[in-house]
């Protein structure tokens, strides 16, 4: 896949290294030559020096072939840009970066597939460890309507020693909400459950339910017998 990533910032030049180690085929542009120097000698990536939003440029760095293109530049006016852009000479995968959610319709608008809000997303994650300590990892899908989370079993929670069918009859746990990952321990790869997967103490699971029903969620799955 060839991806092309405008701003070889801190977001950009990560985003291509993990990209160059997948086996994907990098491009980037930035206005700094020092940026696409370490772009080039470092991440292994191409680097084309310019502005991402001239049509010269992106047609040198060969936007008629991306597969993706990712906006990380440094302002969302400029990612806008970027987007309207690459909606014109056809990317058929557009992602944003997203400082400030006032652009979130027009990114819509101008063709963005992925719009990654950074401000939102950090600061919501950071809620989430203040509220929820005991939950390893959260996800968000669909703007947040969607969550997953992490939550370990604790020994003595009432859980333990039932089947994932018999948590899902069960009126206290929420409905909407479903277990859709088990890992039995931690040296354990993650597996799909079924009906008779039975939780084990100390175990993991991975829960898929609505912001709104997170409270009752854990405290059903932590609740003790």
């Amino acid at each position: 896949m060839y991806v092309l990533i405008g701003g070889a910032g801190l977001v950009g030049v990560s985003l291509a290294q993990k990209l160059v180690e997948l086996g994907h085929t990098v491009a980037v542009i930035d206005i700094d030559p020092n940026a696409c120097r370490y772009a080039r000698e470092q991440v292994g990536a191409m680097a084309f020096e310019g502005s991402a939003v001239s049509t010269e440029v992106l047609l040198e760095a060969g936007i008629r072939k991306a597969d993706s293109l990712v906006a990380a530049l440094r302002n969302d006016a400029l990612n806008l840009a970027m987007v309207t852009l690459s909606k014109h000479y056809g990317v058929p995968h557009i992602l944003a970066r997203m400082r400030h959610s006032d652009f979130a319709q027009p990114f819509r608008l101008a063709g963005a597939n992925h719009i990654i809000g950074t401000v939102e997303l950090a600061v919501s994650t950071m809620v989430n460890a203040i509220e929820y300590p005991q939950v390893e990892s959260m996800m968000h899908f669909d703007q947040g309507q969607i969550e997953v989370l992490k939550l370990s079993i604790p020994n003595n929670c009432y859980v333990v020693g039932r089947t994932i069918a018999e948590i899902a009859q069960d009126s206290r746990f929420p409905t909407g909400s479903l277990i859709i990952g088990y890992q039995p321990h931690p040296h354990e790869d993650l597996m799909i459950p079924n009906g008779s997967t039975v939780l084990e103490p100390g175990s993991t699971v991975l829960i898929v339910t609505k912001p709104g029903t997170l409270h009752q969620v854990i405290d059903f799955i932590e609740g003790c017998k």
